[in-house]
């Protein structure tokens, strides 16, 4: 069985304040040739040798859902604050680290519904911020997302993996006993 978890990490680690200014100055480009108004979400890949850019989203996007929870304005917030012409807002992070993890159906779907294991998941986080999509569970299927803020960028990454496998899987990778 092979699992994908799928992070959005913020801020990026290892990225360089030099790197962060060359990211911004593509997509601030990228949003000006386009005569952006609201959230341009650019996705970009660092080469070593620049950027690529691999996706273009003139909407708010799921790569940006961290900011839900993470972040003084939302991307939903910062999008309608730009198309109504209000001031933007604040996009500072309310931790030292943010960490989003996607939540995949599972090959098989576990014994536990999807109600008891957010239970469980609250149990032991009670810091984690849940968002389900209503989706019906299908094998590799995104039906949601978890979001965990701390100061330990390598403690809030662990979290959210196990969260949203535990939330995919009703498992624990770390062999946690929810009983």
């Amino acid at each position: 069985e092979r699992w994908i978890c799928v992070e959005v990490l913020a801020p990026a680690p290892g990225l360089s304040d030099q790197a962060a200014e060359a990211a911004q100055e593509v997509a601030l480009g990228i949003a000006g040739e386009l005569a952006v108004v609201g959230v341009l979400a650019v996705e970009l890949f660092d080469t070593g040798a620049g950027f690529v850019v691999n996706e273009l989203a003139m909407r708010p996007h799921n790569s940006g859902h961290w900011t839900i929870e993470g972040a003084r304005t939302s991307q939903f917030e910062q999008h309608l604050r730009a198309v109504l012409d209000y001031p933007l807002g604040a996009t500072d992070a309310l931790a030292p680290a943010v960490v989003m993890a996607n939540v995949l159906a599972a090959p098989e779907a576990p014994a536990l519904g999807p109600d008891e294991r957010l239970h469980h998941l609250f149990a032991r986080f009670r810091d984690a911020h849940v968002h389900y999509y209503g989706k019906a569970e299908r094998p590799g299927r995104k039906i949601g997302h978890v979001t965990m803020l701390g100061a330990d960028l390598g403690d809030v990454r662990a979290r959210a993996r196990l969260a949203a496998h535990w939330l995919s899987h009703g498992e624990w990778l770390d062999g946690y006993d929810i009983h």
